[in-house]
């Protein structure tokens, strides 16, 4: 008989795990029971309040701030080592720390390749996420790594739009290869919006490589942290003649003026993923939900089937 599956969730996106079990079916009966302990120092514990030994065991956790919930999924995976699951997933819908991939300047720490080191410590076997800042980050894991494309639900969106004129921009240099294989899906041109910063979260210059004259835009990017880069990158393109400029961006962080920057832009919107929960609504930004995309995932995990068909990026239309 194949071990079954159970759910957990820790406290970063308890909504988009219920999304995710909900979508899953196969008779699973929604999330598994756990209570996550905290105590008046701080500490965390958590509890399986049913057995999982010999379960394949799936943790959904994001490890977005604040750093409670990095070490909550840490101990999940211990709790459920200990407990003898017979294998245990971490699924990270937004893996934190994945822009510090690399020695940018003297005495820094690489925080991926720590995390990497974590999560492996504590027991997973395999790891599911999505859209790393840096997909080499695969690379720090001596464990499987699933890592899951937005593309795949963004695509049928800007298809439904029926653009006109149809371009992808790339906000900084660092998202070009994204933004080139969902326009060669498309067959459209792209440009590249080159940035120079004088410290973090702040640019101070920033130019357009290629035309956008009468163009609709849409950038694409992975994270939108200060929404300070698309806000800008927007700007320019319409003071360049687009004609209209929307983002499509996978992790929400949101810190900051955020909100306000979006609001105050030229976007028409901005559309995001569920992988972290917004803090505030606003009436540019639309979310779309990835429970469908680590659900399937999930199965075809448990049943050792591919999730190659999961990726549609690499395809052209009409082929």
């Amino acid at each position: 008989m194949q071990p079954s599956v159970k759910i957990f969730t820790g406290n970063s996106n308890p909504e988009l795990a219920e999304k995710i079990a909900k979508r899953y079916g196969n008779g699973l009966n929604g999330l598994g029971k756990v209570k996550i302990q905290k105590f008046s120092d701080g500490e965390i514990q958590p509890v399986f309040l049913e057995s999982i030994r010999g379960d394949y065991v799936f943790l959904v956790q994001g490890t977005s701030a604040p750093s409670d919930n990095l070490m909550e999924l840490l101990l999940m995976i211990d709790a459920a080592k200990r407990a003898s699951a017979g294998y245990i997933t971490a699924v990270i819908p937004y893996f934190g720390y994945a822009r510090q991939d690399r020695k940018d300047k003297p005495r820094v720490a690489i925080g991926s390749k720590l995390v990497a080191n974590l999560l492996v410590a504590a027991g997973a076997n395999r790891v599911i996420t999505m859209d790393l800042h840096a997909p080499q980050i695969q690379g720090f894991f001596d464990i499987p790594v699933d890592h899951l494309d937005s593309s795949a639900i963004f695509i049928p969106y800007i298809e439904q739009l029926k653009l006109e004129n149809l371009t992808f921009a790339s906000p900084d240099v660092g998202s070009t290869n994204r933004v080139r294989e969902v326009a060669s899906y498309f067959n459209a041109e792209m440009v590249i919006c080159d940035k120079h910063r004088k410290r973090a979260n702040e640019i101070a210059s920033m130019v357009v490589i290629g035309d956008v004259k009468d163009r609709d835009i849409v950038l694409i990017d992975d994270i939108c942290d200060t929404a300070g880069t698309l806000s800008k990158a927007a700007n320019l393109l319409k003071e360049k003649g687009a004609r209209s400029v929307r983002a499509f961006c996978t992790h929400p962080v949101f810190s900051g003026k955020a909100y306000e920057n979006i609001e105050n832009s030229v976007l028409e919107e901005i559309v995001v993923c569920d992988t972290i929960p917004l803090k505030q609504h606003s009436s540019k930004i639309k979310v779309i939900t990835v429970a469908e995309l680590f659900a399937v995932a999930i199965r075809n995990m448990h049943e050792n089937k591919s999730i190659t068909s999961l990726f549609i990026h690499s395809q052209r239309r009409g082929d």
